[in-house]
């Protein structure tokens, strides 16, 4: 097992990797100190996982919820469909929640452990890659509107993130993919010698060889824990995290959150971003060529579908956490492994990449 903490003073956590860990009474008693549980998964990671550890919380009073699974379901509704069950159990301030499956668990759960009764303790236990390498590391709880993704939520940091690599056996290849294109991103945006690891390391990825899986895990938390340790709130360096989200984001409520999976749309949304980088001069024009490459291998989209045009793309992309003053601020790359954000993109560069890839046409270039 490795360990990575991300290092915030009082509210630092321990990010645990390794495999057979859901299992582990002691290692959840060891950051549980109540009596109250409530278990929040969905309807695929539940028969898969829930018993594995309501086993292991025999020794507390313990309940579970089942949501539906879907991109669809982070919503204000669902969110309260959790805080409604525990106030039928009578949970108090001392309860805690467990969000056992993947992004959209993790991040409706802690958003209603953020509101509940003013705050509540929480654990990530994350069973999807996207999850285990960022939307369960860090503290961003949300859920969507229709109008925009992420628009409604709450910086509530867990208690620990519980990662149990043997998890990621079940995952649909599909799954595994999109979890990809964020590990991907790391090395885009501060880690190029990681980077260069993954092109170097994505069959053995692809084929879910352990150690290889175990590494890329440990790396990108390593990234994620530094970036939030500097800043905890997204009012600077974080936003960097953010790269190709913004682009992703507008593909998805496109979309409306049905057809796409956020890592797919991310990967999208990181090599326009890229591309925009390059139009700008910031970037050389290899750096856009080899992260197409290792998304193809990644079996990641590489263009929009045509469903989502120019137009509509830039429409969307207005409804964005990063923008100021109304003015819109984009994650682009100075040099592989440095990001920056920034207003200072150019509106006919923006156009000319977002025409570039509307309908497919970066496919064919």
């Amino acid at each position: 097992m490795r360990q990575v903490t991300v290092e915030l003073g009082v509210r630092s956590y321990p990010v645990y990797i390794g495999g057979d860990l859901l299992g582990s009474e002691q290692m959840l008693a060891r950051h549980l100190d109540s009596r109250q549980v409530l278990v929040v998964t969905n309807t695929t990671v539940g028969p898969l996982y829930l018993k594995r550890v309501m086993g292991a919380l025999a020794a507390c009073e313990t309940h579970s919820l089942t949501i539906p699974d879907g991109e669809i379901y982070k919503t204000l509704d669902v969110m309260n469909d959790i805080v409604t069950e525990l106030l039928k159990r009578r949970f108090n301030r001392d309860a805690a929640l467990l969000a056992l499956g993947g992004g959209v668990v993790g991040d409706v759960t802690g958003f209603a452990a953020a509101v509940y009764q003013r705050g509540i303790r929480y654990l990530q236990l994350p069973t999807t890659l996207l999850a285990q390498v960022d939307s369960a590391v860090g503290g961003k709880t949300a859920v969507n509107h229709e109008l925009g993704k992420n628009m409604i939520g709450a910086f509530h940091q867990p208690a620990a993130v519980i990662s149990d690599t043997a998890t990621l056996a079940t995952l649909p290849p599909r799954e595994f993919s999109a979890g990809l294109a964020e590990v991907i991103k790391y090395g885009l945006i501060r880690d190029p010698e990681f980077f260069a690891w993954l092109e170097q390391n994505m069959d053995e990825l692809m084929q879910r060889e352990g150690d290889a899986l175990e590494q890329a895990i440990y790396q990108s938390c390593l990234n994620k824990a530094a970036v939030v340790a500097e800043d905890e709130q997204e009012a600077g360096v974080r936003a960097i995290l953010n790269l190709g989200h913004t682009f992703g984001h507008a593909i998805e409520t496109a979309l409306n959150y049905r057809e796409w999976l956020h890592g797919e749309a991310v990967a999208v949304g990181m090599l326009m971003a890229a591309d925009l980088s390059r139009r700008l001069g910031w970037l050389q024009a290899d750096v856009p060529e080899r992260l197409k490459a290792l998304l193809r291998r990644a079996k990641l989209p590489v263009a929009p579908p045509p469903a989502v045009d120019a137009r509509r793309m830039r429409e969307l992309m207005k409804v964005d956490k990063k923008a100021r003053s109304g003015g819109l601020r984009l994650v682009l790359l100075q040099d592989l492994g440095r990001a920056v954000v920034t207003p200072d993109y150019g509106e006919a560069h923006l156009k000319e990449t977002l025409e570039r890839f509307a309908a497919g046409q970066a496919e064919v270039q």
